[in-house]
């Protein structure tokens, strides 16, 4: 699989922040909770995604060498106002601003730490790419506006989420990741929507080893099929497997497994 370019990231990033811009300034009541994340709001969803878009711009930067405090970032709170779409809508606005220019200025090779170990700019770049498209998903879907995703972005959502397991049952001992060890099975993600040079299929294994994972078309214990939007979103657990706009063939079982214990996002 291919990564997109660091300035695809960017032009991302500023795309879904215009989008959930418009999920803010559309009418829509900000204090309504937000079903996929229901200790938030609409307002505290946006509010926590604004500020990571700061956290970030200043590590970036500031090429910060060990995570940033919230309280170093400016403005990362937010107006003072609650319940403002405008005073909202202008300061997240701003928020993509800020981390835009900062990783268009810096480059995808520019030193930064990361939760990860991959301690550049581009990291942040595809992180925060992905972690707008799915937030602005919880506010969309909570508006009850439509949504969709570029498939070349919702593609690589989904390798950079498998990449972030891998990551955990690397690094992290105590990861529920690790409760998705045990005899063979096998996920099977199926996109029916996209072009073939999009390759939006894979196989993902479970075994004593942990999880692997690639690209391609195969049979499999389970399979998730449907358009790539929502395939996408039923593996970020956005959407219910009952969901009419995908279907689930095979051991479902295995499935609710793998989505109760790939707890990031």
């Amino acid at each position: 699989m291919t990564r997109l370019v660091h300035t695809r990231y960017c032009d991302e990033i500023a795309h879904q922040v215009g989008q959930l811009r418009a999920v803010v300034t559309s009418g829509t009541d900000l204090s309504r909770t937000v079903p996929t994340t229901p200790d938030w709001s609409v307002e505290q969803l946006v509010r926590h995604l604004g500020g990571a878009l700061r956290w970030v711009a200043l590590m970036v930067r500031t090429g910060a060498e060990k995570e940033a405090r919230d309280e170093d970032v400016p403005d990362f709170e937010g107006p003072e106002a609650r319940g403002d779409a405008a005073a909202l809508d202008a300061w997240l606005a701003e928020s993509g601003d800020l981390v835009v220019s900062a990783l268009r200025e810096a480059g995808p090779d520019a030193r930064v730490w990361s939760w990860a170990g991959v301690d550049n700019a581009g990291f942040w770049a595809r992180r925060m790419t992905h972690e707008v498209t799915v937030h602005r998903a919880d506010a969309t879907l909570a508006a009850g506006l439509p949504y969709d995703v570029a498939p070349e972005v919702a593609a690589d959502a989904v390798d950079e989420w498998l990449e972030i397991v891998e990551w955990a049952q690397r690094t992290l001992p105590d990861d529920e990741v690790h409760g998705l060890r045990g005899p063979l099975r096998t996920i099977h993600l199926h996109a029916t929507d996209t072009a073939p040079e999009v390759n939006a299929e894979w196989l993902v294994r479970l075994d004593e080893d942990g999880v692997s994972w690639r690209r391609g078309h195969e049979k499999a214990t389970v399979a998730l099929r449907g358009p790539l939007t929502w395939v996408l979103l039923a593996f970020y657990r956005r959407i219910p497997l009952d969901d009419p706009r995908i279907e689930v063939l095979g051991e479902r079982a295995v499935l609710e497994h793998w989505l109760e214990r790939a707890t990031f996002g």
